[in-house]
């Protein structure tokens, strides 16, 4: 499998972030334009970028799609955005507005019948579950709601329903590693891919290195990094040549 190096930034208010293992409190800023980053690591040759909207995951009413609208114009590369996504309006303007593919959360726990619709109507390649996880010490369980809950369903029966619903593509992050640097989940994907090879996989959380990078290389489709970038660890041309030499 050809694994991707996916760059990423959070947004809040149109600022770039980051923070750690999902806490608002913990937010770092950094001194850099949104769209410039994301043309200079289109310069750099990703092909695809991800952006979250921590402001419209937060307060829906805060959704920056004017933000997204200008910076989805702006790259010619594929643009994935997330970050609390409700409604099938939501994902109708986020498409309209220029994005590739919308990244739904909590909504493939809260309201599956929905989440089966909007893979039927918008395609499986324009929607992808974010299915991010808190581990415990025998198991994966979801978290809810920007990461701030935890549910009592596992990633392997949700994934066991969506599969059969015709899913294609999951983000899945490891929160305890998110923002960290700490090194990645090996083992979490390892599990997925064994047990849904058609499922492709993004990987998220704890990249720390290009170690890591290749760790995931051949196991996920895609790997989303985001502070290892912005602290400068490696940049995306070493992140792609380690993921396709």
């Amino acid at each position: 499998m050809k694994s991707e190096l996916i760059p990423a930034i959070d947004l809040i208010d149109g600022e770039v972030v980051r923070l750690v293992k999902g806490a608002y409190e913990s937010k770092q800023s950094y001194d850099f334009k949104p769209l410039k980053k994301l043309k200079e690591y289109e310069r750099a040759g990703a092909k695809w970028l991800h952006l979250v909207d921590l402001s419209g995951a937060k307060e829906p009413s805060k959704r920056q799609f004017e933000l997204i609208k200008t910076l989805a114009s702006n790259v010619s590369v594929n643009l994935q955005v997330g970050g609390g996504i409700r409604t099938k309006d939501e994902i109708k303007a986020l498409l309209e507005s220029g994005a590739s593919r919308v990244v739904v959360g909590s909504l493939a726990l809260t309201n599956p019948k929905l989440c089966v619709e909007l893979l039927r109507e918008f395609g499986a390649e324009k929607i992808c579950l974010a299915l991010d996880v808190k581990p415990t010490k025998k198991d994966f369980f979801i978290a809810l709601n920007a990461w701030q809950d935890t549910s009592e369903k596992r990633l392997f029966e949700v994934l066991e329903f969506y599969a059969k619903e015709g899913l294609k593509h999951i983000l899945c992050t490891d929160i305890s590693k998110d923002g960290t640097l700490s090194g990645v989940n090996v083992g979490l994907y390892e599990q997925i891919a064994l047990n849904y090879p058609q499922i492709h996989i993004q990987a998220s959380g704890g990249v720390a290195g290009l170690e890591d990078l290749k760790k995931l290389k051949g196991l996920c489709g895609g790997v989303i990094v985001g502070k290892a970038l912005l602290e400068g660890i490696f940049s995306v041309e070493e992140g792609i040549r380690c993921l396709t030499n």
